[in-house]
């Protein structure tokens, strides 16, 4: 079972096309993606960014009133979607970075942490020139909670979600790199008062602002989005991993196809 990045690896960064494209427009391609990976299509890591999101798991979307919490948050001008990977409900900014692997899953690999801890390892190695403390555990009180939350001081700064596929596995990391943690704490708590109300507690996350920060928080220092992707890019080069063009990856899918599985998405996990 693999346990490093493969040198085949290629480096798809939309992390400045952050205008024009609606938030299911990652998700749709990461699926079309990892449906070609090992035919034609060889791994990659998926790094984009999206102005103002929010992006609920499929349980969010099963709470009684969230379809209601859904028009608030739309009324504020967010994007929203359901997501068809693991975790929780995660509010989305410029700020916050998203890097996918999308990765070959060898016949009958059901051991995921491997994979979890590929992408906490990644993360450790493009900050360790700034920091050798982040904290690997579920940070309670954080939206979209797990046992890979990555933390600096006991605050959230990222989550790490995971989809499997037959032949590919896809593993998503949200990280708040600047802005305030505190803020899209507050909104995602203002979500599930809406979203769930009568719910049983034990049916959502129950957000506590204080456990929310970003990268620039926790270190106290002017990081930049654009600043953790260079890192990153760094970081790849010095495993001779370099950046492609979406016109050079063989397999890349069509605009069409893309906009058919945003399409499909939406009726298949959006809300009613």
């Amino acid at each position: 079972m693999a346990t490093q990045l493969p040198t085949t690896l290629r480096i798809l960064d939309r992390s400045s096309e952050t205008e024009s494209k609606p938030i299911l427009y990652a998700f749709a391609l990461e699926e079309l993606l990892c449906r070609a990976i090992g035919k034609t299509v060889p791994p990659i890591l998926h790094i984009w960014r999206h102005p103002r999101a929010f992006v609920m798991g499929l349980r969010d979307s099963r709470l009684p009133h969230a379809a209601m919490a859904n028009e608030w948050l739309q009324s504020q001008g967010y994007d929203t979607a359901v997501r068809n990977s693991g975790g929780a409900a995660v509010p989305l900014d410029l700020g916050v970075v998203n890097i996918s692997l999308l990765l070959p899953k060898e016949a009958g690999d059901m051991e995921h942490r491997k994979d979890f801890n590929l992408m906490v390892s990644l993360i450790r190695d493009v900050m360790a020139q700034v920091t050798d403390r982040i904290d690997q555990g579920e940070i309670l009180g954080s939206f979209c909670p797990g046992e890979f939350d990555l933390s600096i001081g006991g605050r959230k700064f990222c989550g790490i979600a995971q989809r499997r596929q037959q032949h590919a596995i896809s593993v998503q990391a949200f990280l708040i790199v600047e802005g305030r943690g505190e803020e899209k704490a507050a909104l995602a708590r203002g979500f599930y008062e809406r979203a769930a109300q009568s719910a049983p507690g034990h049916d959502y996350p129950e957000v506590v602002q204080e456990s929310m920060s970003s990268l620039s928080e926790c270190l106290q220092l002017p990081l930049t989005a654009e600043q953790f992707v260079n890192q990153l890019h760094e970081v790849m080069r010095g495993r001779g991993i370099e950046l492609g063009r979406a016109a050079d990856i063989a397999g890349y899918p069509e605009e069409s196809q893309i906009q058919d599985m945003v399409d499909l998405m939406k009726s298949r996990y959006g809300l009613s």
